[in-house]
């Protein structure tokens, strides 16, 4: 039989010699993504919504600095949200016929106060020099709308007072990180993005959590150093799994172990300060939240402390 033919060519031969380009083609193509900087081991990894709670008062201007400055890092948007009290809680608390004369008279300063703390929002949120910002007022269910913003950010900014259970804030701040479980980062003077980041490490759920969450702040980091304390903790633990997973994500990290027993605490501070570290990363531990203040020991010395800025994930 003869053979099919193309310009005088056999069709089998042209299948070969087309096969033979297809391969070396997609072999080129392989090559070229090896080296392309998407495609390279410890891919970059990024935050797009970088989210501020806002009450009106006057610590709205130091969480919207803190957020523009952490979204200008991953050019994310800076998402300011305003939180107010929310009605539909104290309602509950007046008791019967609550439209009648004092009642009402409560309902409609709160519904005033909610205004003005609106406004005042909204100018500090204007004041920042950031380009890619929003700006959004929660309705009831202040709560449920609260959590469903936080879902959706990467990382949700605060000032020290909310996590030290103090202020308008102090709420969401529970809500956020206990209830949400979404990363939290509260800024303190000094805070920096590029410098050095020190990540607590004890092997548990929690400081696994907030080292994975935490990863594009550490590949932003100049300097990472993982800080151990064994002899604080009855778990096993072995920092070179975390030096492992982060130099997979093209972190390269220093491995630091505390040789004193005792609270945990006070050593990751010290350890964070002598490293020049700007922020901690750090697993929040809690308890069953019926106590009005959650969090356990170790979390509430890290909120009570001035420094560093912290990175917690619960």
């Amino acid at each position: 039989t003869q053979p099919f033919l193309h310009r005088g060519v056999p069709f089998r031969v042209l299948w070969s010699r087309s096969k033979r380009a297809g391969l070396a083609q997609i072999n080129a193509r392989i090559d070229r993504g090896a080296h392309h900087p998407g495609h390279r081991k410890g891919k970059q990894m990024t935050w797009a919504r970088i989210m501020a709670p806002l009450s009106g008062g006057e610590g709205d201007q130091v969480v919207l600095e803190a957020g523009a400055l952490v979204a200008g890092a991953f050019d994310a948007e800076l998402a300011g949200v305003y939180t107010p009290a929310d009605v539909a809680d104290v309602m509950p608390w007046m008791g019967e016929g609550f439209m009648g004369g004092v009642q009402a008279t409560a309902l409609e300063s709160l519904k005033e106060a909610a205004a003005v703390g609106e406004k005042k929002a909204r100018e500090a949120m204007a004041a920042v020099s950031y380009g890619s910002k929003s700006f959004m007022a929660l309705e009831t269910p202040v709560w449920a709308n609260l959590s469903a913003e936080s879902r959706l950010s990467d990382v949700v900014v605060f000032s020290d007072e909310p996590g030290r259970g103090r202020g308008p804030l102090s709420e969401a701040f529970q809500e956020v990180l206990a209830d949400e479980q979404r990363p939290v980062l509260i800024a303190r003077p000094g805070l920096k993005v590029g410098g050095t980041v020190a990540v607590a490490w004890d092997g548990g759920k929690e400081a696994s959590r907030a080292a994975r969450q935490a990863t594009p702040l550490l590949q932003k980091a100049s300097k990472v150093v993982i800080l151990t304390a064994p002899r604080a903790t009855t778990r096993a633990l072995d920092p070179g799994r975390l030096q492992a997973y982060l130099a997979a994500r093209g972190v390269k990290a220093e491995c630091e172990v505390l040789p004193d027993s005792g609270e945990a605490a006070p050593m990751l501070l010290y350890a964070a300060q002598k490293a020049g570290a700007e922020i901690l990363v750090a697993g929040a531990f809690g308890h069953p939240r019926l106590q009005e203040f959650i969090f356990g020991g170790t979390t509430r010395s890290l909120l009570a402390a001035e420094s560093p800025s912290l990175f917690l994930s619960h």
